[in-house]
């Protein structure tokens, strides 16, 4: 494993903490070399004062590095049918620094994601490394299945219409989601603007498929989703919703102007 010679995004560094190799932006060398202090990235999150437990497919900590900034922490794991097995053991490089690499294009194309600030792996077996990833955590935020299952009809409404935003803007980008889901869907609630809609887990996301294709796969992922968070966990959404977002997806392919956060 060579994680500390590769070629890095400009702004980015490499380091080495012990047995840790880490790649992340150089305003935040600091925080990272001092958090792996801890062992590992994720160690250091789960153990802050001030750390806050996000459920997902693993447990995520939003925490504060050393210098203050509030972060997201997740530990990479494998999902599927061979997850039980394969856990949270990758093969050299990890999934961590593809991660990097989409999350750094979908900035470059205008797609909103949150920023990638790190990602540290760690020798766990012959050939085998573990993974954390670091990125800033967007206050104030809330998925769209949280919006889904509250109350807020106001706010409801304006996550359909940042949701329909994003679609049109990755479509538009030949950018598709193999997991695009309620939950993979993050909204900025900003005080003075609409709120935006932001991708989520995008390791999963590839890029130059032709708009047309890309608009009917992230529709047809996302409304899977939606109809399953209906279904099990008794989301307020129905087809006539649906398929107004389906409607208002399809009124243009130009790519929409969309803050970056």
């Amino acid at each position: 494993m060579t994680e500390a010679s590769r070629a890095t995004p400009p702004g980015w560094i490499a380091l080495t903490v012990g047995a840790a190799h880490a790649v992340c932006l150089d305003t935040a060398a600091t925080d990272i070399r001092e958090a792996l202090r801890a062992g590992t990235l994720y160690e250091f999150a789960a153990t802050r004062a001030d750390a806050r437990a996000i459920a997902g497919r693993g447990t995520a900590y939003v925490a504060s590095l050393p210098g203050g900034d509030r972060v997201v922490v997740r530990h990479n794991r494998h999902g599927g049918a061979l997850a039980p097995l394969t856990r949270d053991l990758f093969r050299a490089p990890t999934r961590a620094p593809l991660e990097l690499d989409i999350s750094e294009e979908l900035r470059r194309l205008g797609i909103p994601t949150p920023v990638m600030l790190a990602y540290a792996v760690y020798p766990a077996a012959p050939g085998l490394w573990r993974a954390d990833v670091v990125t800033r955590y967007v206050s104030p935020s809330a998925d769209l299945a949280a919006v889904l299952l509250s109350n807020d009809g106001e706010l409801r409404t304006e996550a359909w219409d940042a949701t329909a935003l994003l679609l049109r803007a990755m479509s538009a980008a030949g950018v598709r989601h193999h997991d695009l889901n309620a939950k993979n869907v993050l909204l900025h609630l900003r005080n003075d603007a609409q709120p935006l809609a932001m991708v989520l887990d995008v390791d999963r996301v590839v890029f130059g498929e032709p708009p047309e294709r890309a608009l009917e796969a992230n529709m047809s992922r996302l409304f899977r989703s939606l109809r399953k968070w209906r279904s099990l966990y008794g989301a307020r959404v129905g087809e006539s919703e649906i398929d107004a977002l389906a409607r208002r997806v399809r009124e243009t392919t130009a790519a929409p102007s969309m803050t970056r956060s």
